[in-house]
């Protein structure tokens, strides 16, 4: 090398960062990602459908003339199996954020021009598409064992945007705690405690029902007011304070586990 070109080596310019992707890019194609593995597990996908129509099904037939022997307890039962639904598909998230975190793809999208954040919000997304598909299902199922709503347009529209921002409350918590967890498995572990949520509420049983010492917890958790108020929609009923206690349990849950999610994912990347 002569002296003229290690002098035009040593001056010429750095390369110019990348520009980062602009608007929602970086969040669609990992939306899509998301999504093609959801399509690959296709167990998870068709457990997380099959199991709450299973429980429908075995709280309608098997248990629901011996609690309601009238035969309308299916009209009871399809809130909290609808909440169940929504926990059984969003816990899934858990275990792909988990092992995203464990094969280190995180750290060569760090490497990549686009928000840190991105990879938890394709995951959020794609798992509120599936859920709220796998939701709809559902519903249909009850209609065919006997459930018959009464709810209005209004009704409909009303409930569709509370399931839908409870999914995503709920997802962006599971997406969180994979984040925690220290494996996909630990992961499954940890959120499998919160699908129990749903037993401990109005959305099987009365709260009534249930012993003295008992009813105060099941009053005071976040699922009773969103299941009260997902079944007063259903049957066109006077839902008052509930509603506003469900949407204010739901936008709480989503804000604690939105920054409890960036906290994790800039100090697990960081330590990478």
């Amino acid at each position: 090398m002569n002296a003229t070109s290690a002098t035009l080596t040593a001056v010429s310019p750095p390369a110019s960062p990348r520009p980062r992707l602009r608007g929602l890019t970086a969040e669609s194609i990992f939306v899509g990602r998301s999504l093609r593995h959801s399509m690959r597990d296709g167990e998870s996908l068709l457990m997380a459908i099959l199991l709450p129509v299973l429980l429908m099904l075995m709280f309608t037939w098997v248990f629901g003339g011996a609690i309601d022997p009238s035969g309308a307890y299916v009209d009871y039962v399809v809130p909290g199996i609808i909440l169940t639904c929504a926990g059984f598909g969003a816990s899934s998230t858990a275990v792909y954020v988990a092992n995203d975190m464990r094969t280190g793809i995180i750290d060569r999208f760090r490497t990549m021009p686009l928000r840190a954040n991105a990879v938890l919000t394709g995951h959020v997304v794609a798992s509120l598409l599936r859920n709220l598909v796998a939701t709809s299902i559902v519903i249909v199922v009850g209609v065919l064992v006997g459930f018959r709503p009464d709810a209005s347009l209004a009704d409909w529209i009303a409930l569709a945007g509370l399931i839908a921002l409870y999914i995503l409350a709920i997802t962006y918590l599971f997406a969180a705690i994979g984040l925690a967890a220290g494996s996909p498995e630990g992961a499954n572990g940890y959120g499998f405690i919160l699908l129990f949520l749903p037993y401990l509420s109005s959305a099987f049983v009365p709260v009534a029902s249930m012993p003295p010492w008992l009813q105060p917890v099941a009053a005071a958790q976040p699922i009773t007011p969103i299941v009260e108020t997902i079944r007063g929609l259903l049957t066109d009923a006077t839902v008052g304070a509930s509603a506003l206690w469900a949407g204010g349990w739901c936008v709480a849950i989503l804000a604690v586990s939105m920054c409890w999610g960036a906290w994790l994912f800039g100090r697990r990347a960081a330590r990478r």
